[in-house]
């Protein structure tokens, strides 16, 4: 069963929008918090997938979003999107070579009835699979209000500390 209720407001909303709802600092910045750095690349990743490593670990770090704990659910992701290309390519090249351009995406069963291709199937499980990690991740518009960066990456606006440079609406 999904959450209950309202999607929560990210801690920055509370802040900007002078924390109406009385959360105590605990609760805008509680939860772990763990060493914000790229896992490792694994060796066994197939090239479609370590690019998608390599593109995707850098964003999450500089949002503060990846640890070395997160690199199997970072794996996952990008096998999942590896998957994704190699159907999609596939998909393709069937409709080519089809002249109703439609090979791809329609299979056939023993008895004669269409069905969705094997290709389509499989791109359509990766697509799930990628779209769990990406909310863990926070990779959705709506995931991301359920996410909570590191410690170890720059404060909440308008509580930066003495001497930090200011963000947010403070900087202005």
């Amino acid at each position: 069963m999904g959450s209950r209720g309202p999607k929560p407001l990210p801690p920055n909303v509370h802040n900007l929008r002078g924390n109406p709802s009385k959360k105590p600092l605990g609760a805008l910045l509680g939860g772990v918090h763990p060493l914000v750095e790229i896992p490792g690349c694994p060796a066994h990743l197939l090239p479609e997938a370590r690019k998608e490593f390599k593109r995707i670990a850098v964003e999450l770090e500089e949002l503060g979003l990846v640890s070395q704990m997160d690199r199997a659910a970072l794996v996952a992701y990008c096998t999942a999107w590896a998957e994704t290309v190699q159907c999609e390519k596939k998909i393709a090249e069937l409709n080519k070579a089809d002249p109703k351009g439609e090979a791809g995406l329609i299979g056939y069963t023993p008895n004669g009835y269409q069905q969705m291709s094997v290709w389509v199937q499989i791109r359509n499980r990766a697509y799930e699979r990628m779209g769990k990690f990406m909310a863990e991740f926070g990779m959705s518009p709506s995931s991301r209000t359920r996410v909570t960066p590191s410690e170890n990456h720059p404060s909440l606006p308008g509580m930066e500390g003495e001497g930090e440079e200011k963000t947010g609406w403070d900087a202005v």
